[in-house]
């Protein structure tokens, strides 16, 4: 029931403009004028940048990303080495949506300056925004090793959490909300961390200290239902997911977790309405590209199946079922060699999973390769003898 992908992407990463008293820059401008015309030009160049700087950075706190982009872009003109500008004109960008602009404005800035923390710092986020989490990671670390701020911390341990790293995401996200106590969504993200790992006296603390804070809290409720839903009493997870949508109709994962429950109840129409609805409000969602596709998969549509299954796997790269009934999909289109990718990838992720190693095995058979099928059709025996060996007998 737990979310293994990640839901708070709009996060508050604070103020990242640079420092912009640092951008009077323009004295390599300056300097190329001689004589007292070309003083006079580069005067004039001068001042034209500083307007841009000021128009650009005012525009930037004010909101207006799109005035603010256009001012740094007429600025970087007159100074296109300047680390500082190209960090500003990304975040800008980024504020628009467009990550994949914004990240290669920062890498074009480290190429200038590689070893500037802010924009090693700024350029994780970016990552963290577009859901490249593997890539985000190292810079989230060492921001957060440098600077252990709530900020870094916070979303070092949701970068973890997205990739599927559950406990040094908690470790993250403890020393988070030590930082700021009262934060509900980093202790929503924290117990659900800890139950990963089966950490329920961790579970137990967070779910008090929300308590504590708010019991009528979306927080609490999403909690509590998820407590119920692993005891397998659904009439009580259903009753506490809906009124965790009462107090917060756009909270991530209730949507999900709604339609999981409808689904174990062989309510399948009620669930896909319930996963498309947390589609609507977040595309990337996992789960619920997850179990589109897998209903659609079960009605024999793995056309239609493709998209999402595809879907969850760009959300959570390790997200073995996922990978393994994408796999599936491209078998029965008789893809073979498209549905290697995910069948490995699940069978790495999982050596243990035989079913996986039986289908990738089907798949190399296929494509004629008779030692790699042979190989992975003996590994799923042994999985499965190995599971079926019933212990000795004890006196």
């Amino acid at each position: 029931m737990i979310q293994p992908a990640k839901r708070r992407h709009a996060i508050r990463i604070g103020n990242l403009l640079p420092v912009l008293g640092m951008l009077i820059l323009c004295f390599a401008i300056c300097a190329r004028a001689p004589g007292q015309q070309g003083a006079e030009n580069a005067s004039k160049v001068r001042q034209e940048f500083l307007q841009w700087v000021a128009q650009g950075s005012q525009a930037l706190q004010q909101g207006d990303n799109h005035a603010a982009e256009e001012a740094f872009r007429q600025a970087l003109k007159l100074d296109p080495q300047s680390v500082e500008l190209l960090n500003n004109l990304a975040i800008s960008i980024a504020r628009q949506g467009r990550d994949d602009e914004a990240i290669s404005l920062y890498q074009q800035a480290l190429k200038l300056r590689k070893d500037d923390q802010i924009t090693r710092r700024n350029l994780g986020v970016a990552y963290f925004r577009a859901h490249r989490y593997h890539e985000a990671l190292p810079l989230l670390r060492s921001f957060a090793a440098a600077t252990p701020t709530f900020q870094s911390l916070d979303l070092t341990g949701l970068d973890l959490f997205a990739l599927d790293q559950f406990r040094p995401a908690a470790d993250y996200l403890e020393r988070a909300s030590r930082l700021q106590p009262n934060d509900l969504p980093t202790l929503d993200i924290l117990g659900k961390a800890y139950w990963r790992t089966k950490n329920y006296s961790g579970v137990t603390g967070v779910f008090d200290r929300i308590m504590a804070i708010d019991p009528n809290s979306p927080e609490a409720h999403f909690m509590l239902g998820m407590a119920y839903d692993v005891e397998y009493e659904e009439p009580k997870a259903f009753q506490e997911f809906q009124a965790a949508l009462a107090a917060d109709p756009n909270f991530p994962a209730v949507h999900s977790s709604l339609g999981l429950v409808d689904y174990r109840e062989h309510k399948v129409q009620e669930a896909e309405a319930e996963f498309e609805q947390e589609l609507e409000r977040n595309p990337q969602d996992p789960i619920s590209n997850y179990m589109m596709g897998r209903i659609l998969r079960d009605l024999v549509q793995p056309a239609k199946a493709v998209p999402y299954l595809t879907a969850a796997v760009k959300a959570n790269p390790s997200y073995r079922d996922a990978l393994f009934q994408l796999g599936q999909c491209y078998l029965a289109l008789n893809k073979p060699q498209d549905a290697l990718g995910p069948l490995q990838k699940a069978v790495e992720v999982d050596p243990d999973f035989g079913a996986a190693h039986y289908i990738l095995g089907k798949a190399y058979r296929k494509l004629g390769r008779r030692r790699e099928a042979e190989r992975e059709l003996n590994i799923c025996e042994q999985i499965t003898a190995r599971k079926n060996v019933q212990p000795a007998p004890t006196e």
